[in-house]
């Protein structure tokens, strides 16, 4: 472990016909084999066939983290083009229906479809996963725990949800709300201490309900698989340099948390409701919406230029102050949810209802490769 905050991201998207942008309940097993012939390991199949992964390799450098994500885009996009495919980058699809979906076959999502029943079928949803290697693995919990009052910020800065089953949904991340209907998910609870969330791991594993930690889907949690603090509460982020963004500004977070061991370190059950209030407040409003603090309402942007104060010192030994400027940036133009919702309404004052969902549609598949 070292004390630059490695970090990773993983992007979820989903897998569209080229000229329909139509989801796709099936995937041609030659795609994904093409697909893990030019990528690797660094694409992975999902719990629906109608969704695919991408996964950084670890960086310390943005610039390089950068060029790895658009690459990883691009080489998906051209492969699946191949196939008559595209992908999109957003938290739903405006159109997808979640009746027609399929399941990837593979023992772990029999098993989890198995539990689930309709709630996984139903799983039509693509996040943004963010990994921090923090300088010492024991710290994961701890710095889980501390990190919440921050969890709201991110979700509000990603929303790229604002349709469900080709309707507005009224919320700017529709995601979240339709996630958290899975056990486990959400905001964590209070543990302070690694051995806290081992012991709960391990009633649940001695209940056969679960088979290890990686069935915990919490909104940020210890990863399962590899030593790093996992943020999992964006939607999956239709810019690239969104992605980045909010990477830059967790991996920032964790190195102020790291340096100032007392910051957040007296979470109560009062704080973990207020963090739960503002995580629906962000998934609701995105940008535009305030946050709950003890002295009052506070806005997005306000929460944001506090925060961006005390991490400034901790971007700039990071290299990350270009990508939080870029935050400051999405709260003043708005977010991929502003987008969609902006040329929804503007096409469907002269078009038909689907005419409107398609133009959606086809500036998510645009946007996504720019």
């Amino acid at each position: 472990m070292t004390d630059d905050f490695k970090f990773g991201i993983e992007e979820e998207y989903f897998v569209v016909d080229a000229e329909t942008k139509a989801i796709s309940p099936t995937l041609p097993k030659a795609f994904l084999a093409a697909a893990k012939n030019a990528i690797g390991p660094q694409i992975r199949s999902e719990m629906l066939q109608s969704q695919i992964e991408c996964v950084t390799l670890p960086h310390v450098d943005m610039a390089a983290a950068r060029a790895e994500l658009k690459h990883l885009r691009q080489t998906v996009a051209q492969l699946a083009a191949e196939y008559g495919l595209a992908i999109l980058a957003s938290g739903t699809h405006p159109t997808a229906t979640w009746e027609c979906m399929r399941q990837t076959p593979a023992s772990r999502y029999d098993a989890v479809m198995h539990d689930l029943q309709m709630i996984g079928q139903r799983n039509m949803l693509c996040g943004t996963h963010v990994h921090i290697e923090l300088p010492d693995a024991d710290d994961r919990v701890d710095m889980m725990c501390r990190m919440l009052p921050y969890l709201p910020l991110f979700v509000a800065l990603a929303t790229s949800s604002p349709f469900w089953q080709s309707r507005p949904t009224g919320l700017m991340g529709y995601r979240l709300a339709a996630y958290d209907e899975l056990p486990r998910t959400g905001v964590p609870e209070l543990f302070r201490r690694a051995e806290d969330f081992e012991s709960y791991v391990a009633a649940l594993r001695r209940a056969g309900v679960i088979d290890d930690a990686s069935y915990v889907w919490w909104a940020i949690r210890p990863s399962a698989r590899h030593p790093t603090l996992e943020l999992r509460a964006p939607d999956s982020c239709t810019c690239v340099e969104d992605s980045l963004a909010i990477a830059a500004l967790f991996r920032s977070i964790a190195r102020l948390l790291h340096c100032e061991r007392s910051l957040h370190r007296d979470m109560t059950p009062v704080a973990r409701a207020i963090v739960v209030e503002n995580k629906w407040r962000a998934q609701r409003y995105g940008v535009h919406g305030t946050f709950v603090t003890h002295a009052g309402a506070e806005s997005v942007e306000d929460t944001l230029h506090r925060v961006a104060k005390e991490i400034r010192p901790h971007a700039d030994a990071l290299g990350c102050v270009a990508e939080i400027h870029r935050c400051h940036a999405i709260v003043g133009s708005g977010t991929s949810a502003d987008v969609q919702l902006a040329i929804f309404e503007k096409q469907a004052k002269k078009a038909t209802h689907a005419q409107a969902l398609t133009a959606v549609v086809d500036w998510l598949a645009a946007a996504t490769l720019q």
